[in-house]
């Protein structure tokens, strides 16, 4: 099924039911409430904030003003640029720092390849579901997106090429590793097939992979643009957010030469430049990584909370319900029967004190509306138990008043 810009349009400014706010005003209002334990936004816990190494970065920054507080280059500064070409996190692909675009975190990446290389009408396959601010980049730049079949492993690849040959698509946009929304990572016997498939039919990838660093069990795996012949037909999109903290808003983009310049003129037209002050703040804490707290205690909790809302959220949903177990990342996701509308279950819930999102954003077709969304990384343990419980009588309440009327 495919979406244009004009069947797009309603999917920014549909509400939830029962509310009056947009999602994202509807989510960001629901997260800053009293008492409500929200499962809904990607939140990272700022306990674990590295906060002393942050402060003496930003410090650096500021001690020399005559270059952190002036204008910068559109495609970064040098320094941070070499930092994250000799640093990158993607093993096995040779980098250097004019292979770096430097952005306002890894979503004004995915701005500017909309930009660069979205033409309205062109199709963009996805998987199915997929990160909703990605379908709101492409979608602002015209794009039809078609979903392409997934399995617990992600895209299909059988599937991925029928769909190119059918749609002649654009580009293809994945996220691997512990992805938006689904948890899902793609194993590396997968990574290769898709690889092939896109090497085969010569389809530019646009692999986003701002998860990669909240590995909390199994193995680390290389990214799909490391493998053989990739790395010039692969855009890969990465950022501080996840691994530092959100509120620095750098991110960092390999891409291939043949759209490097185009994307630079782009960023330009958008902001002129990243901020000076967060790109050298950011080169100093790279460049001292003997100031850093260790993330093996984040890691260790977080995992833990990922399992305590696997364990727990069964008991709330109905039977028949399917639960993902992310092995990393900040979400997983929940497949309710049918016959059940997360939308409509959303007021219910928020009614008991306790946030999700609703799963028909994150689908091309917005008529699936049987899925939902829950991030385990803000709360604790005891405060997640609390949160299915309040969940549970959501879902209660909604059957006894909407399924047995």
């Amino acid at each position: 099924m495919t979406t244009g810009v004009t069947e797009f349009i309603p999917r920014l400014s549909r509400n939830f039911a029962g509310t009056e706010d947009s999602p994202v005003r509807a989510l960001l209002d629901l997260v800053s409430r009293p008492g409500v334990i929200s499962f809904a936004g990607g939140i990272p816990d700022p306990e674990y904030f590295d906060l002393e190494a942050i402060r003496a970065a930003y410090q650096a920054s500021l001690d020399r003003p005559e270059r952190s507080l002036q204008y910068s280059s559109s495609e970064g500064e040098r320094e941070l640029r070499e930092i994250l070409a000799a640093n990158l996190t993607v093993e096995g692909i040779p980098t250097q720092a004019d292979d770096l675009l430097v952005t306002t975190g890894s979503q004004q990446g995915l701005t500017l390849m909309g930009q660069v290389m979205v033409d309205p009408g062109d199709v963009i396959l996805v998987e199915d579901p997929t990160y909703l601010a990605a379908l709101q980049t492409f979608g602002l730049s015209g794009a039809r997106f078609v979903a392409v079949d997934c399995d617990e492993e992600g895209m299909i690849p059988d599937s991925l090429e029928s769909s190119i040959a059918e749609h002649d698509p654009k580009l293809v946009y994945l996220i691997p590793s512990y992805q938006n929304p689904s948890g899902r990572t793609m194993s590396m016997q997968r990574r290769r097939a898709v690889a092939d498939v896109l090497l085969a039919t010569g389809t530019m990838l646009i692999e986003d992979d701002p998860y990669s660093s909240l590995r909390y069990s199994g193995e680390a795996l290389d990214a799909i643009c490391s493998l053989d012949g990739m790395a010039e037909q692969t855009a890969l999109l990465q950022t501080f957010s996840k691994s530092v903290a959100p509120g620095i808003r750098l991110g960092w983009a390999r891409v291939p030469s043949s759209i490097r310049d185009a994307m630079i003129v782009a960023k330009q037209a958008i902001d002129l430049h990243s901020s000076t002050v967060d790109q050298y703040a950011a080169a100093y804490y790279l460049a001292h990584p003997e100031t850093h707290r260790s993330d093996e205690e984040k890691l260790r909790v977080y995992g833990e909370r990922c399992h305590a809302m696997a364990r727990e959220l069964p008991r709330a949903l109905p039977a028949g319900s399917r639960v993902t177990t992310p092995q990393g990342g900040m979400f997983l996701w929940a497949e309710l029967p049918e016959a059940y509308d997360t939308d409509t279950l959303l007021p219910y819930a928020m009614r008991e004190g306790v946030g999700f999102v609703p799963g028909s954003s994150f689908h091309v077709d917005t008529s699936i509306r049987n899925t939902m969304r829950l991030s385990f990384v803000t709360n604790a343990e005891e405060d997640i138990v609390e949160g299915v419980n309040r969940l549970q009588r959501a879902v209660a309440a909604y059957e006894a008043e909407q399924l047995q009327g």
